[in-house]
């Protein structure tokens, strides 16, 4: 039987916990590439959660590129992507929990906040246009019940094209559409009821950040992109009631 600290702790946690653990056995070579994972009766046991935590996690190894699943056969442990030799790089292992998803935003906080500001410097006409066909197709992705990860890696991508500095561009190009957490983290998104309310504050925000650049603000689109991106982080956070 779960213990009652278990069972009071919230579902999306313990997939986390359990993610974090499994992804530490690969790392480690504590299960190693072709080998075949534990059934999902036996990773209950072993870590005393339902079977709904357990196929959540595994879920998130698959999209991590850590496991795969045969049909009729079961899960298998995949090798981890290794970086490029002399390049960096953040690989889909890398992304595979709620604190790497984190960690990451830590990262663009301090590249995309400077990036909005050289980009309100140095912007052009044609580069409002790309930002604002990005920010139209996320609004409307949105209101249709589509997925606006495409359009929200647009909008993030423009603005470092309008920095007229081509590594912020690469870099970002280089962590591609995995770097917006929910394409990572979908099962961890507010109920139904809350995501378009929550989506429509995101794009509130790339609103600002827009016109702080379209008025050449530096200052404010500097403020602007961090409150977004920090927003994000302590959105993911609290849902997941993490340390700072």
């Amino acid at each position: 039987m779960p213990s009652a600290t278990a069972t009071r702790r919230k579902p999306r946690s313990l997939s986390t916990e359990l993610v974090e653990a499994l992804t530490r056995q690969i790392r480690g070579g504590e299960l190693t590439p072709g080998q075949k994972l534990p059934t999902e009766a036996a990773i209950m046991e072993a870590f005393n959660v339902s079977r709904t935590v357990v196929r959540e996690a595994i879920s998130r190894l698959q999209a991590a590129g850590l496991a795969e699943t045969r049909h009729g056969i079961g899960t298998f442990v995949l090798a981890p992507i290794a970086p490029e030799p002399g390049g960096f790089r953040i690989t889909p292992d890398q992304l595979a929990t709620l604190r790497d998803v984190i960690a990451l935003l830590e990262l663009r906080i301090g590249i995309e906040t400077e990036a909005a500001a050289l980009a309100a410097m140095r912007r052009r006409d044609e580069h409002l246009s790309t930002m604002a066909l990005a920010l139209q197709t996320f609004a409307a992705a949105i209101e249709q019940g589509e997925s606006s990860v495409s359009a929200d890696f647009q909008f993030h991508q423009e603005i470092a094209k309008a920095t007229g500095n081509p590594h912020f561009s690469e870099l970002l190009s280089s962590l591609g559409p995995g770097v917006i957490p929910r394409s990572r983290l979908a099962s961890a998104m507010p109920p139904e009821a809350d995501r378009l309310a929550y989506l429509r504050r995101v794009n509130q925000e790339h609103e600002s950040i827009y016109h702080a650049i379209a008025a050449q603000d530096v200052e404010a689109a500097r403020a602007a992109m961090r409150t977004h991106l920090s927003n994000s982080r302590e959105r993911w956070r609290r849902g997941e009631q993490l340390p700072r």
